[in-house]
């Protein structure tokens, strides 16, 4: 089969990747503390009897750390993260890592999210406060204080710069490597009040978006076009009567 088929089929499942996480990034734009998505390509290079052919490899996806902007909300269980840094919520398998700050307070003084999962202390412990206290003082090192006494702290974690991260349920990623409850905070910490959006840059994400939709029907132009070559080849040279 020729070549440009490989080609083009190589570029056409690239693309549907990139399509796939650019259209998830652009509906999440508005979620709180959403990490968006970015795929890496390389080119691979075979050999063939004429020479050498490029293709594109399907893609790695990774998930970018980079910083959302900040919201002023005034609710006193509202947090923003500053610098590269996690929250640790419970998750199904152990302690998973979200940005998103929205906090909120069970029956029993129990610290969650907005979509149920528990908020961990720096030890890996849920977070417990007194609901008749009233709302809690949060500072920067995540320390709870309710009438003047620190009643617990919130688990703020770094995650290794080598730590494979992956989407997780509910806005969190979860790390190959364990993240390591924050010490410094100084570059590190945590604002009362406000909360992170999305790092997703609405028209770049729209911009890509447009072209990787003509980029996929250019490709499929030329699938097009190239098994149309081959058939009519096969017409003319085919075995004569």
């Amino acid at each position: 089969m020729q070549s440009s088929l490989y080609v083009s089929l190589s570029s056409q499942i690239a693309l549907e990747k990139r399509l796939t996480t650019t259209a998830s990034n652009v509906a999440n734009m508005a979620t709180a503390g959403y990490r968006a998505e970015e795929v890496k390509f390389a080119e691979l290079v075979a050999r063939s009897t004429r020479g050498e052919v490029a293709f594109v490899s399907p893609g790695t996806t990774g998930i970018s750390r980079a910083a959302g902007p900040i919201t002023k909300t005034d609710s006193p269980l509202d947090v923003a993260i500053q610098g590269d840094a996690w929250l640790g919520i419970s998750g199904p398998n152990g302690v998973t890592y979200t940005r998103d700050g929205r906090l909120t307070m069970d029956a029993n003084g129990q610290l969650r999210t907005v979509t149920g999962r528990a908020v961990v202390d720096p030890g890996g412990g849920p977070v417990t406060l007194d609901p008749q206290a009233g709302p809690p003082t949060i500072g920067r090192d995540g320390s709870l204080t309710q009438n003047r006494q620190q009643v617990g702290a919130l688990g703020l974690f770094t995650l290794e710069p080598q730590a494979k991260i992956s989407r997780a349920a509910d806005n969190a990623v979860a790390s190959s490597v364990p993240g390591r409850p924050v010490q410094d905070f100084t570059r590190h910490g945590i604002v009362q009040g406000y909360v992170e959006g999305a790092n997703v840059k609405p028209i770049l994400e729209m911009t890509r978006l447009i072209a990787i939709q003509r980029a996929f029907e250019s490709a499929a132009t030329q699938t097009s076009e190239a098994e149309n070559t081959l058939t009519g080849a096969i017409k003319t040279l085919g075995p004569q009567g």
